[in-house]
């Protein structure tokens, strides 16, 4: 019996573990390309430091209006990050590098967030989920060389006609930066949101599993 119970503690500390993502910082960068398992979920962080972070759920600056996540950290399946870190790469041979406000989203999230805007044109059902809560989506934008942001035309989770990338009410300047930012997604694995500018699906991501881990962390 006590040989039971002590295999059923280890079964159910393995289970605790297992149930929340790492957010442990490396001091030498990862190689993505090492890694054996593309549905592994890693810490974009840990592999380039390259990239800009503005997480806004880990923010109140948010259509929340309240912190969701412990901390701004970026978590998204290897292929995911495989695909992003080459996109970047082209970005950055043209001086601009991408700022990231949301990568990987848990399903408890995702429900609060329905439950404020009950829209699916703006926010996936969670009965569903989003591609956000498959470790397959990024809500990005570009900056330049300063640091500064390109014109979108609106800002991150503006829920309005403007944001789609069919409006075409816009300076021929903001119209070209969307464009900018559409045709070097699309040329490293990933397609837009019809309604939202700043997001990108990688392709085949919506076969992947709804997942609610969460990070704990560490700092």
């Amino acid at each position: 019996m006590k040989k039971l119970l002590l295999l059923f503690s280890v079964i159910i500390l393995v289970s605790c573990k297992s149930a929340y993502l790492d957010s442990k910082k490396v001091t030498v960068l990862l190689d993505i390309n090492k890694e054996t398992d593309d549905n592994a979920f890693v810490n974009l962080k840990n592999y380039s430091n390259d990239f800009v972070f503005d997480m806004k759920y880990a923010t109140a600056d948010n259509f929340l209006k309240e912190k969701v996540y412990p901390c701004d950290e970026c978590f998204l399946r290897v292929k995911t990050i495989k695909s992003l870190l080459q996109a970047n790469q082209a970005f950055m041979a043209k001086g601009y590098r991408i700022k990231l406000y949301d990568c990987y989203r848990p399903l408890a999230i995702q429900k609060k967030m329905w439950k404020l805007v009950p829209n699916p044109t703006y926010v996936a059902n969670p009965k569903k989920g989003s591609i956000h809560n498959k470790g397959g989506a990024v809500d990005i934008t570009l900056v330049d060389s300063t640091g500064a942001e390109l014109n979108m035309g609106t800002g991150f989770d503006f829920f309005g006609p403007e944001a789609g990338h069919n409006y075409t009410e816009l300076s021929a300047e903001i119209l070209s930066n969307r464009e900018f930012l559409k045709a070097v997604m699309l040329q490293f694995n990933f397609k837009p949101f019809d309604s939202e500018w700043w997001h990108y699906n990688l392709n085949n991501s919506a076969a992947d599993e709804v997942s609610n881990l969460k990070w704990r962390c560490n700092d």
